[in-house]
């Protein structure tokens, strides 16, 4: 049970088993989904405009992100990086025991594998559990509950939370122990990345060759590169488009993200080096928020100053 905003008597409603905290770019999309499938769901994001939205679907808004630790089972993380997600959970500190003990803590966003492999360790040694679950997809696909999950961690907390994540994706897949999922998650940013850059140099090549970008859309479209992808990027170069769908600055914090895991591994990235710098680039001319797309405005830029 739960006592009302206004320190009456006790409504009878059931605690929500499920928390969601991170209600960003992806994380709002995704707890409105949960909500519409009939998740009972405890939501909590720093900036509060995002949990009116969610409220306004049926959610309930908790007070603090301690809160939602509280008073849920399992708790998802959909968060920005590392720091955002040890400052939730009270890493580092006396409170962090008691806010993962019993409680299976499922971490969504996309973080360094290294720091989700030691922060799975703490949690299973202060008595909870930890299962990596970083989707692949944008705002779009986040929206329709279409994103691809990959999963790590023991496979029985695999299996219990799988039910939970249905209502947001439309497949996904073990990963084996962690930091398998987020491994793979950015082998296949990589992939993503460098695909994505690719196709806009193209377009880039295309306009300064005079060509017709609709007709090459429609080439790409027919032939084997064809993709969901690929439609949707080479649609907004065409029709100029930037609006955010996977930021500049996010991508660069992906290809970062790749680039400190290839080291790691020893693994050679030629093409996603290139990149990096591209994004880091477009990224300083003011463009972060833009979509990846925008990307474009640095290889113009190269392109006035003679650089290749």
């Amino acid at each position: 049970m739960w006592h009302g905003r206004d320190g009456g008597l006790p409504l009878v409603q059931t605690e929500p088993e499920l928390g969601f905290i991170g209600l960003g770019t992806m994380g709002q999309p995704m707890a409105l989904n949960l909500v519409a499938s009939g998740v009972p769901l405890l939501v909590w994001n720093r900036s509060p405009e995002p949990c009116q939205t969610l409220a306004a679907a049926g959610a309930l808004v908790a007070e603090s992100a301690a809160d939602v630790l509280a008073r849920c089972s399992t708790i998802i993380l959909m968060l920005s990086d590392s720091a955002a997600s040890d400052a939730v959970l009270g890493r580092n500190s006396l409170a962090f025991r008691a806010n993962v003990a019993g409680r299976t803590i499922v971490s969504m966003s996309t973080l360094e594998p290294s720091s989700s492999q030691r922060l799975g360790l703490e949690i299973e040694a202060a008595g909870g559990h930890y299962v990596e679950a970083p989707v692949s997809g944008s705002r779009e696909p986040a929206k329709a509950g279409q994103l691809v999950a990959m999963l790590a961690g023991k496979p029985e907390a695999i299996e219990a939370i799988r039910p939970m994540l249905a209502p947001m994706i439309r497949q996904s897949f073990a990963c084996g122990p962690v930091p398998g999922a987020l491994r793979m998650k950015l082998a296949v940013n990589l992939f993503l990345i460098t695909m994505v850059t690719g196709l806009v140099e193209s377009a880039h090549f295309a306009q300064r060759a005079g060509l017709d970008l609709k007709e090459l859309a429609a080439i790409i479209e027919a032939g084997p590169m064809a993709s969901d992808v690929a439609r949707g990027k080479i649609g907004k170069l065409v029709s100029g488009d930037f609006s955010r769908q996977a930021s500049i600055s996010d991508v660069l914090k992906n290809s970062a993200l790749v680039f400190d895991a290839a080291r790691e591994v020893a693994s050679a990235s030629p093409l996603l080096d290139a990149c990096l710098g591209l994004y880091s680039e477009t990224e300083r001319l003011g463009l972060g928020d833009e979509d990846m797309i925008a990307v474009l405005r640095a290889l113009e830029r190269n392109a006035q100053t003679g650089q290749t």
